[in-house]
């Protein structure tokens, strides 16, 4: 596979055709007919189907496109980290994060870096657990945030906050009247579940091993839209407190749940990473950010 062919199928995907891929890339309409060609070949997949007058692409191309768009990702990563270089020297931080941190902790904590570092530029980038992991570990970002520590860790992974999950329930539910949530309180009920393949999904799961008679209608990878679908009736489901106590607006009635459910949290450092000052004030300014919140949770 070579960077080319990559190109050349992110050109025609861009811009649905290889002749404007071709007038893009300042090249012939056949040379990038036989860049396609032999990406598909490298790759073993049929990324278009191919009919007259019309290139539609497959699942396969779509997916791999996602792929090729995170690879990407990385090279605009560098041609920004050149820039910044240039006009500020070593005066940027990049954080990668998840968006339940990205809405509760990190602006407070932004919001003491930036008094004591005021020339310093900041960038946030969100994404999932794994994707925040290998931005830290191939050092798109210089630290990262995440809901869990993901399988294939590429980074120095190091617990900040340790939370028991608590139960959301839509406004006047019928629990609302007991003072903690049990798994078997809510058989029968609607149950907006963490997306599969998610840590906190499994360890949500895991309290239900021996009693589990929820109606699981839904899922979805964040617990800020678990609270959203939970204030619109659609069901009940089990996020982190500090996800919830942003969300009390909607009318979202929260309660402890049993046996104890942990959403922990990790910051990510590279492994091998040279030292880096703002990094460091950074993650100080964090964890204290962290236990403060934590501490200003009910019991």
């Amino acid at each position: 596979m070579k960077f080319k062919e990559v190109d050349a199928f992110r050109a025609v995907m861009r811009s649905g055709s290889m002749t404007a891929a071709a007038a893009e890339l300042y090249t012939s309409q056949p040379n990038v007919s036989r860049l396609i060609a032999q990406l598909e070949t490298a790759t073993g997949l049929g990324l278009f189907i191919r009919s007259p007058g019309r290139l539609t692409p497959t699942e396969e191309g779509l997916a791999f496109l996602r792929e090729v768009d995170r690879a990407f990702i990385g090279l605009d990563a560098l041609k920004d980290a050149a820039r910044n270089i240039r006009e500020f020297g070593k005066g940027r931080l990049r954080i990668g994060t998840v968006p339940s941190l990205a809405m509760t902790v990190l602006p407070l904590a932004l919001q003491r870096f930036h008094e004591d570092h005021p020339a310093v530029s900041v960038a946030m980038d969100t994404g999932s657990t794994q994707l925040v992991a290998d931005w830290v570990g191939s050092r798109v970002c210089d630290l990262g945030l995440v809901s869990y520590l993901p399988p294939t860790a590429i980074a120095e992974a190091r617990p900040v906050c340790d939370l028991a999950g608590c139960c959301v329930l839509p406004p006047g539910h019928r629990l609302a009247a007991k003072a903690f949530i049990e798994p078997a309180d809510l058989a029968g009920e609607s149950f907006i579940s963490m997306a599969h393949g998610d840590g906190l999904r499994a360890a949500v799961d895991a309290a239900f091993a021996g009693d589990d008679r929820r109606v699981l209608h839904f899922e979805t990878p964040y617990g800020a839209t678990i609270c959203q679908m939970v204030g619109l009736g659609l069901g009940v489901g089990i996020v982190n407190p500090l996800v919830a106590r942003m969300h009390r607006h909607t009318g979202i009635e929260v309660r402890p749940f049993l046996p104890r459910v942990p959403f922990v949290s990790y910051l990510l450092l590279a492994h091998n990473r040279p030292a880096n000052g703002l990094v460091d004030r950074f993650d100080a300014l964090v964890a204290e950010v962290i236990a403060a919140e934590m501490a200003s949770l009910p019991a």
